[in-house]
């Protein structure tokens, strides 16, 4: 079996996270997997929803969303076309989940966190860089909250959480699709876990024959080396 990508089945492409990249964000990264780019920016509110006042915890969201261009045809603005999709909706709220798994919101006080996930470019994996890259804006932005004396980092924030797409392509599970091998895979996975090893999430799809257990397992294994990979990135990058 030969990727397009030419990498072996455990390879992922390059990852490279940059944070401080947006001046007003309380923080902010900038993640890429290869060909896809993700600007993840934390924003704090003094506020939570109101469903959520006077409970003395916090709340940590997300939203998600695609830049025109980010294809290699122009996609029409969501905002004008007066909602948003249904997988624009399904990807900011498993973000949001992913990143309030490793969260202590009574920790976090009567505040809110947005995370901002926006797809400059895409090339396959746009939720599992961005719920990675979120990972790195959220930290940043409680450091921010720490240097003020609003919280305590390592109180709120509980562990890492990263994310990798995995799936079965010419009958061989690998790690990491870009959009030739998504596009044309016979299984589909996203896996979403913490530092120390929890699953938050999987999601995976039999796009033409059923998978098997065994081969479940196979994907599992794959998506927990790179997840480890990915962890390691995030604790260099903020170190």
């Amino acid at each position: 079996m030969n990727r397009p990508s030419k990498r072996t089945p455990d390879e992922m492409r390059p990852v490279s996270l940059e944070r401080g990249v947006a001046k007003h964000a309380e923080g902010s990264c900038l993640i890429k997997f290869g060909d896809t780019h993700v600007l993840c920016t934390a924003s704090l509110e003094e506020r939570v929803p109101p469903w959520l006042r006077g409970q003395n915890r916090g709340w940590v969201t997300a939203e998600y969303g695609m830049l025109p261009r980010a294809t290699h045809d122009r996609m029409r603005r969501e905002s004008s076309a007066g909602k948003q999709s249904g997988r624009t909706q399904e990807i900011q709220r498993l973000i949001g989940r992913s990143l309030r798994a490793v969260v202590d919101l009574g920790a976090l006080g009567e505040r809110q966190i947005t995370v901002d996930c926006d797809v400059i470019q895409a090339d396959g994996g746009t939720r599992t860089a961005s719920i990675t890259g979120a990972w790195v804006a959220l930290h940043d932005c409680l450091k921010w909250m720490e240097a003020r004396d609003m919280v305590k980092t390592d109180k709120v924030l509980k562990d890492h959480i990263a994310a990798i797409s995995c799936g079965i392509y010419e009958g061989t599970p690998v790690a990491d699709l870009d959009y030739v091998e998504d596009s044309s895979a016979d299984t589909d996975a996203n896996f979403v876990m913490t530092g120390k090893g929890g699953i938050v999430e999987i999601q995976g799809t039999a796009e033409g024959e059923p998978f098997s257990e065994e081969e479940l397992g196979q994907l599992m294994g794959l998506a927990k080396q790179s997840i480890s990979k990915l962890v390691e990135l995030q604790k260099l990058t903020v170190l």
